[in-house]
């Protein structure tokens, strides 16, 4: 399988990556994220899998809309279309609506909807040609779930969660699932540093789980979303 995740190196995404590999089956893995270390890193871990997976790896902002469309340029010259698209890319910052900092709502938009929009926009026409597919996209628990100093961060995840639903729809014709993510509090990179009792909060492999159960169904069932929470509730 051609498996793509972007925001690869950390948190749920990373977490994706290493379940996956775990398969006996070769896959081809296309890898995103900032930093280059520490998709190497990663890189190696994959390819030393007894599978001995393919990895290929893109240094990507998913700020800068070119960076984005080279990757998805890189993934389409092999030719081949995507099996699994993970549009796990994404950024916090905490805020209100009426006092976050000037140009916030614009960087969560780019970053949280518009990353996934353009990649999603560039992948898709092969995948509907096969009539095959599997579209991942992170929503948040912010996306159902208003919250005090959620301001743009829970604006971009509602309005990537409504890109899910349309691609839903219009995608179903074709074969091609599409499912949205929608975690709770989860232990990345988000919440490092805080102090966190682990006892209210979730590990990034409970989303990665369900991500890999809901992708090996069969062609006739897809799982639209998945909502999970810490057991004990919202934080």
């Amino acid at each position: 399988m051609q498996i793509v995740i972007t925001g690869a190196t950390r948190g749920i995404g990373k977490a994706v990556a290493a379940l996956f590999a775990k398969d006996t089956i070769p896959h081809h893995f296309f890898l995103c994220a900032r930093k280059k270390e520490e998709l190497t890193e990663l890189s190696v871990a994959l390819s030393s899998t007894p599978a001995k997976h393919t990895v290929t790896i893109f240094p990507c902002d998913f700020q800068d809309n070119t960076q984005i469309k080279a990757f998805a340029d890189l993934i389409l010259k092999t030719g081949q279309p995507v099996d699994i698209l993970v549009n796990n890319a994404g950024i916090y910052q905490p805020g209100s609506c009426y006092n976050e900092q000037e140009g916030q709502l614009e960087r969560m938009l780019q970053v949280n909807l518009m990353g996934a929009y353009h990649l999603t926009r560039a992948l898709v026409l092969p995948m509907i040609n096969r009539k095959q597919g599997h579209i991942f996209n992170l929503c948040s628990i912010a996306s159902i779930q208003a919250y005090a100093n959620g301001g743009s961060y829970s604006i971009s995840k509602y309005a990537l969660s409504g890109f899910t639903r349309n691609l839903r729809e219009e995608l179903k014709p074709f074969g091609i699932k599409v499912t949205g993510i929608y975690p709770g509090a989860t232990f990345s990179s988000s919440w490092e540093g805080m102090d966190i009792d682990p006892n209210r909060i979730m590990e990034v492999s409970d989303v990665a789980k369900m991500i890999y159960a809901a992708a090996h169904l069969s062609p006739q069932a897809v799982v639209e979303d998945i909502i999970l929470r810490p057991q004990l509730g919202d934080l």
